[in-house]
Order: C-alpha cells, then sequence, then structure tokens
C-alpha cells in the first residue's frame, strides 16, 4: 500500500465542496488514514513551497493558501500516487481532463481546489508536514 498526501484548498472549502471531494476520492478505493482541518499562516505556506522559492508566482499562492481553511489528508491505496493525480487532473483546470476534480471544480492554475503530492518523496516530504508519524 502506498500513502500520498492531498490537500482540499481554501477556494473548495469557501465553497464548501470538502464533502463532494471526499466522496469522489473514497468512491475512487481511496482509504483517509488522517485528516485535519486547520489554516495555514503565511509563514507555514512559504515553508511547505520552499521547493518553489524565488519562482514569481510563490508569494501570490501562499497568500492563496493562508487565506482560508484547508483540509489537509493522508489517503493510502495500491499506487496512490499515480491513481490521485489521474483523478485531480492537470494543475490548470483548462488542461484537466474531463471528469477529473480540478475539470470539474477548479476555477484557474492557483484556484484549483486541491493539491497532490506529486512523487513517492514529495509524499515522505510532505506528509509530515502536517502530521506527526508515530
Amino acid at each position: 500500500m502506498e500513502q500520498t498526501l492531498l490537500i482540499i484548498k481554501p477556494d473548495a472549502t469557501a465553497r464548501r465542496l470538502t464533502g463532494e471531494i471526499l466522496c469522489r476520492i473514497e468512491r475512487s478505493g481511496f482509504v483517509v488514514k488522517q485528516l485535519r482541518l486547520m489554516r495555514l499562516t503565511s509563514e507555514m505556506a512559504r515553508k511547505f513551497y520552499a521547493v518553489h522559492e524565488g519562482k514569481p508566482f510563490l508569494d501570490a499562492l501562499c497568500a492563496f493558501m493562508a487565506s482560508g481553511p484547508i483540509v489537509p489528508m493522508v489517503l493510502e491505496k495500491e499506487n496512490a500516487i499515480t491513481d490521485l493525480r489521474a483523478l485531480i487532473g492537470a494543475t490548470d483546470p483548462a488542461e484537466a481532463a474531463c471528469g477529473t476534480l480540478r475539470y470539474e471544480i477548479g476555477e484557474n492554475v492557483q484556484r484549483n481546489s486541491v493539491h497532490a503530492s506529486d512523487s513517492a518523496e514529495s509524499a515522505a516530504s510532505e506528509i509530515p508536514f502536517f502530521f506527526e508519524q508515530e
């Protein structure tokens, strides 16, 4: 079994889409292992997105991620990372495949409703950011 991180972003929580997203995830065979509701500070967002340091969109991304509640969760399934990336679709909802979460509920590249780990290495560093490992 493989684990990955999914974050329901502030645009989706503001539009009350958390339940719909969770339903799609569970119907797709994922098991929710850990979940929490929280609000990032700008500093926490900058630390989480440190991989983007120096990129022109970082300040706006951090401000957006700190603008409202988020719902990070650990999901588990065989091929969890690949399957979740297929379920959510491309980063830009305009380029996402029909039927994916971002195609259906994303508004634009930043307000695309969800973040998901893109590799096993990313998941290994992102999950502990939100959840203490025992």
